[in-house]
């Protein structure tokens, strides 16, 4: 009970905090590193959910901005105000006000200054260069935790390994902040990629716990959903239960469409289990008579037909509204629905006499190369599965 409140408490003083160093940022003394953690405040105030903060943060980044090139050239020999340079810019900072600081007077790495530049400036592999082999854990956490936001986006797509490791590094320099929050938003995805279910749980339940109010929260959930959706991650029937208590923390509607994308995944796949096991969370979802509700009924339908429910299972695909169906699916259901007949097709008679030289075949001989080549087909077609599940945010 306590911890609820001291969290409410300190939420309520962060938001005032906010405010103060928008509403009067002259308060500081002036020092760059004093305003820069003034926009800290406010952005993580953001990260809790502030839509005042969002805001106002970008007019409060320009102000300092204004403040930086106003301020007297000798306090840039102060560390700290150097280091603030480079927070800036990685907090959104303008590179052209940065450009008009006096570069020679500035007490910073070189590389960090440089790499922070190039980032921001969009010089991609110039900023690989630069910040490549710096430690995070090596210089002020401050700085620290943003330089390691940076590298995991600028090897997410290279090494990925080495992205999640400095996207870990960001979560663990700077806590309970917009970095954190971003650093997780940024790594779900990656692990999804590498398949790494426990890390996957662990990083969205830790979001849920903190963040779920942030004003980016609908971009960690797409990026959860093509995390989960893009991989084998769902796939699992053992896991099934975990992946629907953390479907469970998203709307309705995206929860209908993500069962619908697995239960599709899961048939195309060969994975019967996961496909009924998603089709009848998508059938409590769906609403009667629409699209969904026969897209549910197609998915829980095949994988009752191709298991242990045939009769069932065939009377619900051949009960489906086919006009409902979105027509990349049709094919599949063709090819859902020859498979289960070829299965069920009765031995054929041998002529008398032939049965001395030769056992009639048993189930376990029965040519199925037709049905399994139309299936293949079905599959070929199915290219866009990847495409509607693809993560299209920068």
């Amino acid at each position: 009970m306590i911890r609820p409140l001291l969290r409410a408490v300190l939420l309520m003083l962060l938001s005032f905090t906010a405010a103060q160093a928008f509403a009067e940022p002259a308060a500081t003394s002036g020092e760059p590193y004093e305003l820069v953690r003034s926009l800290q405040v406010v952005q993580d105030g953001i990260a809790n959910g502030d839509t005042a903060a969002h805001g106002s943060h970008i007019a409060l980044i320009r102000q300092i901005g204004e403040k930086f090139v106003a301020a007297d050239p000798g306090v840039w020999s102060n560390p700290l105000n150097g280091q603030a340079v480079v927070i800036y810019l990685l907090s959104g900072g303008a590179p052209q006000i940065v450009r008009k600081l006096p570069r020679d007077k500035m007490n910073v790495d070189a590389r960090l200054f440089d790499g922070a530049l190039a980032y921001v400036e969009g010089r991609q592999d110039e900023a690989r260069e630069l910040l490549k082999d710096i430690k995070p854990r090596t210089i002020p956490s401050g700085m620290g935790g943003q330089v390691a936001l940076v590298q995991g986006a600028l090897f997410a797509r290279s090494e990925a390994s080495l992205a999640i490791e400095r996207l870990d590094d960001a979560r663990l320099l700077l806590p309970g902040t917009l970095v954190e929050e971003a650093a997780l938003r940024r790594e779900i995805l990656l692990i999804g990629q590498a398949e790494d279910f426990d890390k996957f749980e662990f990083l969205t339940l830790a979001y849920i716990r903190h963040y779920r109010n942030s004003v980016y929260a609908a971009d960690f959930w797409q990026r959860f959903s093509s995390g989960l959706t893009q991989s084998g991650l769902a796939l699992d029937d053992r896991r099934f239960a975990r992946i629907t208590t953390l479907l469970e923390q998203i709307d309705r509607a995206s929860r209908l469409k993500l069962y619908l994308v697995i239960a599709r995944a899961g048939l195309v796949r060969g994975r019967l289990a996961v496909t009924r096991l998603a089709g009848e969370r998508a059938l409590t979802l769906s609403a009667d008579a629409t699209a969904d509700r026969e897209r549910a009924h197609f998915f829980r339908g095949a994988s009752r037909a191709l298991t242990d429910e045939y009769d069932g299972g065939l009377a619900e695909l051949k009960a489906l509204d086919r006009s409902k169906l979105p027509e990349r699916d049709v094919p599949l259901l063709n090819a859902t629905v020859q498979l289960a007949l070829d299965v069920r097709k009765p031995i054929p008679s041998l002529p008398a006499g032939a049965a001395a030289d030769k056992p009639p075949p048993t189930p376990a001989r029965l040519d199925l190369a037709s049905s399994t080549a139309t299936l293949a087909r079905a599959q070929k077609q199915l290219g866009e599965l990847e495409l509607l599940t693809k993560d299209r945010r920068p």
